[in-house]
């Protein structure tokens, strides 16, 4: 199966509705309210401006695979999730600083500079977070929208609607450990696969999987475990790929600066593998540029450098390997009611491993 042909299937099938849903609310509130019109306007262009979609297209297999049939009213459903996402980013992108995200402008540096048109005297930084967190606020509220108004029955709106509250309930506490490690300034190999698995795993896989199988009606926790092991090793090694397609990328490719988890001073397993196993040099190294803000190429190439040569670029490989060879492993206890689902699952487990963004 073309993982990556899916995936882009899915998107042309999704975004259009996506489109014509904030289309709808902006012509809502154009006569109801003008701040609402442009929040909905500034979530709009930063959804569309990028992203696979993994997320709504992990919504629609997890249903396929527990013998849903109803492929217009999950295609409307799976929008909710994308926007659970979104509400997570634009939080996520004032919690790191970032000024970009798929290339475009975070929500909190464009309100930064219109705070900075409405009064150069004021803090237009703190006017743009706040904008931003409010503006995701309502991001969170439409994804809940979307699940409340879909046609499925009540008791299974009910349950869907549940476990929405529950992904977010997760991911906080992952979000949280992720600043107080990067405060810190240290961590360890245990605390970082956590994070990973409460703040990426839990929303990023086993969520979209749970929450699809629920709108296919699945009451069987076990079914819901099944999807579980095979969620969790699965965003693990996402995460991990992703960190280092952070690190030794392209900024064409990501849609930010390469090297920000440095310049963040973010504790991933790449660098707390290498501060465990690297000699006194690569370790002051590494130390000496984490968390520095005017990081220089030339210093970003020296810690890239020092984390090949302890040996910590080739271990988070294979660790992310290591994982995914035991979410596929997992796919067999899975009882699935569509073949077509088997097979995505098993190839994005393969493409995890061997993406580049």
């Amino acid at each position: 199966m073309d993982i990556i042909e899916k995936l882009k299937n899915y998107k042309n099938r999704l975004d259009p509705m996506l489109e014509d849903y904030f289309s709808r609310k902006i012509n809502r509130n154009k006569k109801a309210n003008f701040l609402k019109e442009e929040a909905v306007k500034m979530i709009s262009d930063f959804t569309l401006a990028g992203g696979k979609r993994i997320r709504p297209t992990l919504v629609y297999y997890g249903y396929l695979a527990s013998g849903g049939k109803d492929e217009k009213n999950i295609l409307k459903a799976s929008m909710s999730i994308e926007l659970t996402h979104i509400f997570l980013l634009i939080h996520d992108d004032i919690i790191d600083k970032d000024e970009k995200r798929h290339g475009v402008a975070t929500l909190h540096e464009r309100y930064k500079k219109i705070g900075r048109k409405l009064d150069r005297k004021k803090d237009a930084a703190h006017f743009g977070n706040s904008m931003a967190m409010l503006a995701g606020d309502m991001a969170y509220s439409m994804a809940n929208e979307i699940i409340f108004k879909s046609r499925f029955s009540p008791e299974v709106i009910l349950r869907a609607l549940n476990k929405l509250q529950d992904i977010v309930y997760t991911i906080v506490p992952g979000e949280m450990l992720d600043v107080i490690m990067e405060i810190r300034g240290r961590s360890d190999e245990k605390e970082v696969l956590q994070m990973y698995k409460d703040k990426t795993s839990s929303y990023s896989f086993e969520g979209p999987l749970h929450l699809g199988a629920i709108l296919a009606g699945a009451q069987d926790k076990k079914a819901l475990a099944d999807f579980t092991a095979y969620a969790i090793p699965l965003g693990k090694a996402f995460q991990i790929r992703d960190d280092i397609i952070g690190l030794f990328g392209t900024e064409k490719k990501i849609g930010k600066p390469i090297g920000s988890d440095v310049i963040e001073g973010k504790q991933t397993i790449l660098l707390v593998k290498a501060l465990d196993i690297g000699n006194a040099n690569q370790k002051k190294i590494l130390r000496s540029y984490l968390g520095k803000k005017d990081l220089t190429k030339k210093e970003l190439e020296e810690f890239r450098q020092a984390i090949r040569d302890t040996g910590s670029l080739e271990y988070s490989q294979k660790l992310s390997s290591r994982l995914v060879a035991e979410a596929k492993e997992a796919l067999a206890k899975i009882d699935f009611k569509n073949e077509e689902a088997r097979e995505f699952l098993e190839a994005l487990a393969d493409y995890i491993i061997t993406r580049e963004v």
